[in-house]
């Protein structure tokens, strides 16, 4: 049988505005139309962001459960694994970050596992105590960690973590390449995070994707070496140089062509489940 890769889908982010690219979905009801379109194309997961009235990125637990009812409401038959962000405003307090996680329990929910400047302008924090309390309530929520990592020291906090009992193994990883002040996108930054990963964490399973010019790298590289993926205009909201992305089924649809090319077929929800140990 072909090998199943994930794709994830990342609809929104904290950042691009439709001044950017017309097409981010913005609204909780564009979010769920477009979490369905791309489930329907291929998306196994969904990483959600939420943004507040003027388009800015927000914690609201309100936006989270309006766009949640919607997607559920509007097209019962969509099984998507979602994956609620914690981190989509840096102004947000610890409470507000897992608020929304201890109402709709998702499967998954995100764990930035260090803290680091962000975009050479502000801070990114996710000091010790966050982390601690983040991820016993994940596992009292029974929600899985996608442990994201901008640089391999963050690999070596959550090896730390898992031997102190706050992540349960299997771990997941979401490598986050071309970020800036993260580690570079490229093949050979590649190989080491993830020889890094194996090392520290064995037994993981592990997903890329590439900010920018070192996208399609990181989008072959990650299918080639056996990871998954994830793309949408969270990352990117071109889809090629001086081309925006037409909307995120798009990148979806791409994704899905290289997969196969490769040899391998797309998971459903239903086998990245089973990948990720949901099931």
């Amino acid at each position: 049988m072909a090998k199943k890769t994930i794709i994830t889908v990342a609809t929104t982010g904290a950042w691009p505005k439709k001044e950017n690219n017309p097409n981010v979905p913005m609204t909780p009801a564009e979010i769920a139309d477009d979490v369905y379109d791309c489930w329907q194309a291929g998306a196994a997961v969904a990483h959600l962001h939420m943004r507040d009235d003027e388009g800015n990125g927000t914690m609201s637990t309100e936006k989270f459960c309006e766009t949640v009812n919607l997607l559920h409401g509007k097209y019962p038959d969509c099984d998507i694994v979602l994956n609620l962000t914690t981190s989509g405003d840096l102004n947000a307090t610890d409470e507000t970050r897992q608020a929304h996680l201890k109402d709709l329990r998702p499967e998954m929910g995100s764990f930035d596992c260090g803290s680091m400047n962000w975009l050479n302008s502000s801070l990114f924090l996710n000091p010790p105590k966050f982390l601690e309390e983040l991820g016993r309530n994940m596992q009292e929520w029974n929600v899985k960690p996608e442990i994201e990592v901008f640089d391999p020291g963050m690999i070596a906090n959550a090896a730390y973590y898992l031997k102190k009992g706050v992540l349960k193994a299997p771990l997941h990883f979401q490598m986050c390449m071309g970020c800036a002040n993260g580690i570079p996108g490229s093949m050979k930054n590649l190989v080491f995070m993830k020889e890094t990963m194996e090392s520290l964490c064995p037994g993981s399973t592990w997903s890329c994707f590439g900010v920018g010019h070192c996208a399609m790298e990181m989008l072959y590289g990650a299918v080639a070496m056996g990871g998954h993926i994830r793309v949408g205009m969270e990352d990117n909201v071109m889809y090629a140089k001086g081309r925006l992305a037409g909307s995120n089924r798009q990148f979806v649809e791409r994704a899905v062509r290289v997969i196969r090319e490769y040899g391998n077929e797309p998971a459903t929800p239903a086998e990245a489940r089973e990948i990720l140990g949901l099931a």
